[in-house]
């Protein structure tokens, strides 16, 4: 039965229609968004202890919500991690390290975009930066040689540029294969698909496969590089979902902020020991 499990995922990849499923992902957000708001019940106003507790979980749908993470799990262990495993294996190390240079710039259109929507003209300047610096000296992005002459790499999404517009993150929830969100970074992923240069210029050039075959390189990328970090949170996590849950609150919280100071409750980042957890 379980060698069924990579054999059915392998065909799902091969029919993934990823507008048809970005579609499919905004009506569910869409009709989600609207039921989770009347399923989260707000605890009276003078009741400051359980409005915070409230607002740290804001989990409405928690039993589904373990439902799908305990689903994405399956196919981690199923397909992923032993990709990631088998890449890190086979791959050599400045090979491997290409291919993150390579796949981190072609992510810098995106991110240039959303500097220019939350208005922040030097990020935005440092960004473009970056991206003509690597693709031209750095030989398509091979070569992170901006972040040795001084532009350091920040990332933004869109999800991100929502919350800097003041928009609330909302209910937590847990995305089929995309794993930890809530519903302002949810639409914000479908904001990014439809936004992102390079998707446009994948999509324009119409090549069969280009477009998922960079999604996938992402996630295994990201992936290998977090093994031993997913490995050691999960053999200290008594519950792995909780623990994914408030971190990933948490780090969201601090990339809105764009590295303002975290204040006192935000004080515990676990994503700080992961490399790049935004890449995957």
């Amino acid at each position: 039965m379980t060698g069924l499990v990579p054999l059915a995922f392998s065909r799902l990849l091969l029919n993934f229609n990823i507008r048809r499923y970005m579609s499919l992902l905004f009506g569910l957000l869409l009709f989600g968004g609207l039921s989770l708001g009347g399923c989260a019940t707000l605890p009276p106003a003078d009741d400051l202890e359980a409005v915070a507790e409230f607002e740290r979980l804001n989990d409405p749908v928690e039993p589904l919500n373990r439902g799908i993470h305990k689903f994405n799990d399956i196919m981690d262990k199923a397909l992923l991690k032993p990709l990631a495993i088998t890449y890190k294996f086979i791959i050599p190390a400045p090979l491997r390290r290409l291919v993150t240079n390579v796949l981190r710039n072609l992510g810098e259109p995106l991110t240039l975009v959303n500097d220019i929507l939350q208005g922040k003209g030097k990020r935005a300047g440092t960004t473009l930066g970056r991206f003509v610096t690597n693709t031209t000296i750095g030989i398509g992005g091979s070569f992170d040689v901006a972040t040795d002459m001084g532009m350091e790499r920040h990332t933004e999404d869109f999800g991100q540029t929502l919350g800097v517009w003041g928009l609330e993150e909302g209910p937590f929830i847990v995305l089929p294969l995309l794993g930890p969100s809530n519903i302002r970074d949810g639409v914000g992923q479908i904001g990014n698909f439809y936004m992102d240069p390079v998707s446009i210029a994948i999509s324009k050039a119409n090549v069969k496969g280009l477009s998922l075959g960079r999604i996938a390189a992402r996630a295994i990328d990201a992936r290998y590089r977090n093994l031993e970090t997913l490995r050691e949170l999960e053999n200290s996590s008594i519950d792995i979902y909780a623990t994914m849950r408030s971190a990933y609150r948490q780090n969201r919280r601090k990339e809105v902020r764009n590295g303002a100071p975290l204040t006192t409750e935000e004080d515990f980042d676990i994503f700080d020991n992961f490399e790049d957890f935004d890449d995957e």
